[in-house]
Formats: structure tokens, sequence, C-alpha cells
């Protein structure tokens, strides 16, 4: 009997509930569709083809899954919290026919095995299609072929999410367990009459709830735009924690000041049914915003992950040929007062031979006694001077005679310059504009006391190593006899292999690099040798800005529909709890028309108000983001803004539908 009682509920909950089984069924499939990663053609291909960094991708999202996992878990139980309190009439009918706490309790067991095993099934079996789809996204983003495709399902996947939303399922049986353990009868069966209405306060609390809301969040934006992503830096924390509580005020304070001067004008308060659309906000705000705080952030971080992600991904990787103009390059790293060495001595010192049809040649950085500022502020704007000013590093200086060489190793022109000429190099991030403008307002620099003309009209951008960004910081060729009263401070390497030998000089050059970096070579005497080869950092690049990407979607999505669930439940528990009043209603003369209007409205303010704030807050964040990302190219923001507006209006609007449409389907069978 009590088998039958919970099957008849779960399709009565399938009927009105629907929302809930999809939010679970979407849950499964994309917790076993990452999962399931390792398992995937593209990944395997990698792997064949020794990409060690896939190992990274699979790793990290393993480590993301058990945070998504309590996400998704919190979820569950929030929504199951809902669909009990929405029953409470139900229940207390079943203990006033006599049935037991234990019975009730078997019931509610026997329910969510059900559901879960519903959910289970049908989001394995759409993940296990997904899952394919992200194999060829996967082989896209790491520019690998498939020799063969197959359809391939992951065990280890599957366990693994069969056994995660177990113990969820299995946390669900507990809570219920206990919550109506300490239910009684008669709460049960008034429970439905009770409203939740607001003892409002005198207005000046929520007047000064806004006021600290504003002062909050605005401290938290200064304070954030200042410091940037610099999370050692103690205002990085008190930016985060005054926005928390800045959102939180927001809701509290909007809520009940807005609500409290709405009751007080009568024109509004008085038209149409705007007095029963205040009630029924009325009746949950105690709960509602601290709820809507943690959706606005929820929104807030999926709508910045989604942007910076694939912002992140494209800045690397567009910048990725520009900054690797050479097969390898290497650069020996010095500390402290350190003197610096040769490269082509130290490799020499330890019997490393170059191959005749390899090209090689090695240049020394100087450093000038002037800063950037000292040197290019003539002219500048204050912004301009402002961004100068945060670079504590002085101006880097090169010989011509080594720069040709660069040049020749390129098949490119000589440059000659005369004895008081120099050339202006540079492209890191938010200096080359900077460079620029100087260019565009002056001629001339002075090095030390003396003036030199600038003999290129245009900034030369081109790496002068291959790097893993594009890495010239302002920097001046001169004639090599200015040079004499400088130190170098640092030694490049730069090494083109002949079309004929790529694959060994690759091999060859990688393991050495490889083995300055493991500690296999003695570095008495020979200074450390940091270097990497064209196709290494490729593959890095590629490694770790898809890993990001994976994350970053990953996180998204269930963040996304984590907070529309949320939404979702609030709602149609919101219609359950609201038949009598909008019996009452319809009673006294209201159409149909105005009924959905009233449901149209509620639906549409509880749906907006996160999203509107989580907005401002992405503005902000998306700003920071992307001036941290401008530090190795410029980011276009704009491509993954609208790429995740699309995402955003698609699954948003998405279950702003099917709330709305769910909510007055209940109203309309009960009323």
């Amino acid at each position: 009997m009590y088998s039958k009682i919970a099957v008849g509920n779960v399709k009565k909950s399938f009927k009105d509930y629907a929302i809930y089984f999809l939010t679970l069924t979407l849950a499964v499939c994309i917790f076993y569709s990452f999962n399931s990663i390792e398992s995937q053609s593209a990944i395997i291909e990698m792997q064949k083809s020794g990409k060690q960094y896939t190992n990274m991708l699979i790793d990290i999202l393993g480590y993301v899954s058990v945070f998504v996992s309590v996400i998704l878990g919190s979820l569950i139980l929030y929504a199951n919290n809902f669909l009990i309190k929405k029953r409470k009439k139900e229940l207390g009918i079943y203990m006033t026919l006599g049935m037991g706490k234990s019975k009730i309790s078997r019931i509610l067991v026997t329910e969510t095995i059900l559901v879960g095993v519903i959910s289970l099934v049908s989001g394995l079996l759409i993940g296990i299609v997904v899952s394919q789809g992200l194999s060829v996204l996967t082989s896209k983003l790491f520019e690998v072929g498939m020799s063969e495709y197959s359809f391939i399902i992951s065990t280890a996947a599957m366990g693994k999410t069969i056994f995660y939303f177990g113990i969820m399922f299995l946390l669900v049986i507990v809570f219920n367990t206990f919550v109506i353990s300490k239910y009684k009868i008669i709460d049960l069966l008034i429970a439905g009459r009770k409203n939740e209405d607001i003892k409002f306060k005198n207005p000046i609390v929520y007047l000064i709830g806004f006021l600290l809301c504003v002062v909050s969040l605005t401290v938290a934006y200064k304070l954030i735009l200042e410091v940037g992503l610099d999370v050692s830096n103690s205002k990085f924390l008190i930016s985060i924690i005054l926005g928390i509580i800045g959102t939180i005020l927001f809701f509290f304070s909007l809520a009940g000041f807005i609500l409290f001067i709405t009751k007080r004008n009568k024109k509004i308060y008085f038209k149409d049914l705007n007095i029963f659309i205040v009630k029924q906000l009325n009746s949950k705000v105690n709960t509602n915003f601290l709820s809507m705080s943690i959706i606005c952030l929820m929104l807030f971080f999926t709508i910045g992950i989604l942007s910076t992600g694939i912002s992140f991904k494209s800045s690397l990787e567009a910048g990725l040929e520009q900054a690797t103009p050479f097969d390898a390059s290497a650069r020996n790293i010095v500390f402290g007062d350190e003197k610096a060495i040769s490269i082509l001595e130290s490799l020499n010192n330890i019997g490393f031979k170059f191959d005749n049809n390899e090209k090689y040649t090695e240049y020394a950085i100087y450093k000038s006694e002037q800063t950037p500022l000292d040197m290019f502020g003539n002219g500048l704007s204050e912004k301009s001077k402002s961004e100068l000013r945060k670079l504590r590093y002085n101006v880097d200086i090169v010989k011509l005679s080594e720069y040709n060489d660069i040049l020749n190793i390129q098949n490119k022109k000589n440059v000659i310059l005369r004895d008081d000429e120099a050339l202006l190099l540079g492209n890191i991030g938010k200096v080359e504009p900077i460079l620029k403008e100087f260019l565009n307002k002056n001629n001339s620099v002075k090095l030390g006391e003396k003036e030199l003309v600038i003999k290129n009209k245009e900034l030369i951008t081109d790496n002068l190593s291959t790097d893993t960004f594009t890495s010239v910081f302002p920097t001046l060729v001169v004639n090599d006899k200015l040079v004499n009263d400088y130190n170098a401070t640092e030694y490049v390497l730069n090494i083109n292999y002949s079309d004929n030998n790529k694959e060994q000089s690759e091999e060859k050059y990688y393991k050495l690099f490889e083995d300055f970096r493991d500690g296999k070579i003695n570095l008495e005497n020979i200074g450390f040798v940091n270097g990497y080869t064209k196709i290494d950092i490729y593959n890095q690049n590629k490694g770790l800005t898809t890993t990001i990407l994976f994350v970053g979607i990953y996180l998204g999505l269930v963040f996304l529909i984590t907070s529309m669930a949320v939404l979702s439940l609030q709602q149609l528990s919101e219609a359950s709890d609201s038949i009598d009043r909008y019996k009452a209603i319809k009673k006294i003369g209201a159409s149909e028309d105005m009924i959905k209007k009233t449901i149209f409205t509620q639906t549409l303010v509880y749906f907006s108000l996160p999203i509107l704030l989580a907005l401002v807050h992405s503005i902000v964040g998306i700003k920071v983001a992307n001036d941290f990302i401008s530090m190795f190219n410029e980011a276009n923001i704009v491509t993954s803004s609208i790429i995740t507006s699309l995402i955003l209006v698609l699954i948003y609007g998405g279950y702003f539908v099917a709330t709305y449409s769910g909510y007055k389907n209940i109203v309309k069978n009960n009323i």
C-alpha cells in the first residue's frame, strides 16, 4: 500500500514540479559529461601522443567535481525542503487517518528512491549523448584530430555519478526522516492557512540598510578596481566581504523599504490587483532576501566565469604567433646580485653542441638608469603617466649588432643606426599603447645625458625571443659603444631548426631545458638556464587555457542551473501555498487574465532582481579580469560577452517561462 501511495505521489509531483526533476536530470547529465572526459576519444588521442597536460585537466576536473557535488547536494536538500513544506497538509491528513510517523517516513524514502533512480537514469542517458559532443569540442579546443571515432560510455564516470548522487539522496532521506519526527498534526493541518506577513519596523531601518548597502558596494568596487586580482593584498579580501554584505543588505533593504512605500502610496497600492501582489511579496520576504542574495552572487560568478574564461583563452592564444618567433629560446636566471653568465658559455661548459644546420644567436639585455616614466613621460596624458608609475623596472637596452643577429636568423634585413639614433621596442599589455602615444608626440629620448633620435616612426612590437606571451618591456636598441657603461643583467639565446631536422632538434632542446628544470645539471659556475621550445609553449598554452575554459563552463552551468532551480522552486512553492488566496480573489470578481497578470508580475520580480544586481557586479568584475588578461594580450571581451549573454538568455529565459507556466497551471487546476 505504501509503495502505491509513493508511486502516486511521484506521478503527481512530476505533473506539478517538472522543473525539480528536470534540474536533477540536468545536474546528473552535466556531472557525468565532465567526469567522463578521461574516457573521451580526444583525450585518449592526446594521451597517446604524450601530451601530459591532459592529466592536469582530468585532475582539476576531479577536484572541481567534489565542489560541484556539494553545490548540487545543497540544491537537492533545499528543493526537497520546499517540497516537504508544500505537502504539510497532505502529511497532516496521513497522521489524522492514523498513519504513524515511521510509515510516513517510509513513503518519503520510497519517493526519494524513485525520484533518484528516474533522475539518474534519464540524466545518465542524456549525459552519454552530451559527452560525445563534449569529446568533439575537446578535440577542437586542443586542435587534436581523432584517428577513429568511437562511441564511448565511461563506466568510471557512471560509477562516480551514481556514488555522489547516491550520497545526496541518502542525505535527503535522513533529512526527511528528521523533519517528519519533529512535526505535529495541528501544525501540518493549518500550514496552508498561515500567512507569512511582514511586521514593518520603522522605515528608517530599511533606509539605513539601503544606505549601508550603497556604501558597502561602493567601497568594494573601489577596492577591487584598485588592487585588481592581487589575492595577496588584504584589500582584495575586504572587497569580497563588503561585496557579499552589500548584496545581502540590498535585498533586505530593497524588499522592506520598497514594499513599505508601496503600501503608503494609495494610487499604486489599490490599482488593479496590486494590493494582492504586495501581500504575496510580503508573505515570503523574510526568507527570500537571503536566498535571493545567494542567487545573485551565483549568477555573478556564472557571468564572470563564462565571460572571462572564453576571453582568457582567446587572448592568450591570439598572441602566441607573435610571442613565438623562434623554434626555441632560453634565458639565464640571475638571483640577487649574481653576475649574468653567457648562455653559450654555460652550454659549452656542460659539453652541449649545436648542430651545423641549426641557426642560433645570443643577445644581452642591459638596464638603463631610467624608469619608463623618466624616459617616456614627456607629453603623455595623466592616465598614461599613472600606468607608467606602476612599472618598477628600468628601461632595457639592446646592442644594435646583437639585434641585427636576431633579424638575421629570421632572414630579415639589418638595421643601420647613426650614433645619435635608436629604435624603440615594446609589446607588453597596456605599455604598448602608451609607447605608441609617446611616438606620436615625440621623436627623441634621453639615454642618460645623451639625446637620441628615434628612427622608427611606428613602434616595433616583434618579440625578441620565444616566450609564453609577448614579453618585450620598453626597450631601446642603440649602437654598441653606447652600452659600454652598462652591465648585462640577462642573456637570451634564440634557436631556429632546419626543416630537415625539426623533430630531432625539438627533442634535443626539450630534453636540455627539462634537465635544467629537473636539477639534473650541476649549476656551479654555469647558472640556471630556463628555456622553452615553440611547440612546448603551444602545448602548455592549450592545456592551460582549455582547462580554465572547461572549469569555467562546468562551474558556470552548475551555478546557473542551481540558481534558476531555487528561484523556480520558490515560486512554485508560493503557488501551492497561495491557492486559498487565489480562490478568494476569484470569488470577488478577479478575471482569469487579471490572475495571470499577477502571476507574471510576481515571477518577473523574483527573476529580475537577482540578475540586475548580478549584472552590476559583473560589469566591475569583468573590468578587473579584463585588465588582468590585457597584461598578456588585448582581450576581446565583446565576443565572449555576447556568447555568455546568449547562454544566459536561453537558460534564464527558459526557466522563467517554465516557472510562469507551472505557477499558472498549479493555480488554474486548484481554483
